[in-house]
């Protein structure tokens, strides 16, 4: 598998697993103490959502729009972590770091594509 077909996955995988983190959030007893983590899963989703289709047309910003992607979910992974005795939050924070990391990985390699040119 491409490195940009993993991102994509990975980028895709974040946002379900956010929006189904954010459901869940909106269904538990204290939703008040849960505001931040329910809009912070809904921007991530959104913003991977968006990620992804900019990588897979081969944006001309998708490199930059991938830092945002890794900010957001480095964010959301942070705020789930705090609240990883409900099991969708747990599940949100794995999702969250791991896509973080892919987006660092798709940076990384592009700056050193660009420096090899």
């Amino acid at each position: 598998m491409k490195q940009n077909d993993t991102l994509v996955q990975s980028l895709l995988d974040c946002a379900r697993t956010c929006d189904m983190c954010a459901e869940a959030c909106l269904n538990e007893q204290d939703v008040k103490m849960l505001s931040k983590c329910i809009k912070l899963d809904m921007d991530c989703a959104d913003i991977c959502y968006e990620g992804a289709r900019l990588i897979q047309r081969n944006s001309e910003i998708a490199q930059q729009f991938i830092a945002v992607c890794e900010k957001i979910c480095t964010m959301c992974g942070d705020e789930c972590q705090k609240h990883t005795h409900m099991k969708h939050c747990q599940q949100c924070a794995e999702a969250c770091r791991k896509c973080a990391e892919e987006c660092r990985n798709y940076h990384t390699a592009s700056v050193t594509d660009r420096e090899m040119m």
